[in-house]
């Protein structure tokens, strides 16, 4: 099983979810799940921008509603990133993590970082990113000609070896700030990624949809 978090910033379709898939709505992601036609299991947030009657709507049809203070140290993405992974979700989906709003975005794009036990990725349409973290491997589906980037949040990611991309790497080392790791290749339908030191961000871009 796994938990899908949609946020509150701009999403693009598809958004596809599975039958057993834990949905939270992260404080102004509600309007975004309304706007999708689907009841959260879990709202979360301060809900300093949500009509009361839409709350209490969104209970009566079995949502758990989770209200926290406006003055807070968290996000309320944040907020629903830590109850999916206290709750034991080891995948973790985030829709309309990305916005107008660079801070907002930037936070979002670093906060999965925080979680080296938790497979998290963002989705945005045709777009994903995911994160490698030391001493694992990431196995990446999609078609070839699929573009596909390694960005390290880290100041060096060590032991990249890369497996069904145009620009392969063994045993290759990125560093934070330089570019060298954007826009490879798929060059078949599965793509792996190794790492041995460091955090490693990987952003793909699909030529067309995926099933998740």
């Amino acid at each position: 099983m796994r938990s899908i978090i949609i946020a509150n910033g701009v999403f693009t379709l598809p958004v596809k979810i599975k039958k057993n898939d834990f949905i939270i709505a992260a404080n102004g992601g509600i309007a975004n799940c309304l706007e999708l036609g689907l009841i959260p299991n879990l709202a979360i947030g301060d809900f300093d921008s949500t009509q009361e009657e839409i709350l209490e709507k969104l209970e009566n049809l079995g949502t758990e509603i989770l209200k926290f203070p406006v003055r807070k140290d968290e996000t309320d993405l944040e907020l629903a990133v830590n109850y999916a992974v206290k709750a034991g979700y080891e995948e973790i989906v985030l829709f309309a993590a990305l916005g107008n709003r660079w801070d907002q975005t930037i936070a979002n794009f670093l906060l999965p970082v925080r979680y080296p036990n938790n497979k998290i990725k963002i989705l945005d349409g045709q777009q994903e990113i995911h994160y490698i973290h030391e001493g694992k491997s990431l196995h990446i589906q999609g078609q070839p000609g699929d573009t596909l980037s390694l960005i390290p949040l880290s100041n060096l990611v060590t032991g990249i070896t890369t497996t069904g991309l145009e620009y392969p790497l063994l045993n290759g080392v990125l560093h934070l700030g330089k570019t060298r790791g954007v826009s490879n290749r798929m060059t078949g339908k599965t793509v792996i990624v190794k790492i041995t030191g460091g955090i490693l961000l990987c952003a793909v871009t699909h030529r067309k949809s995926l099933e998740n």
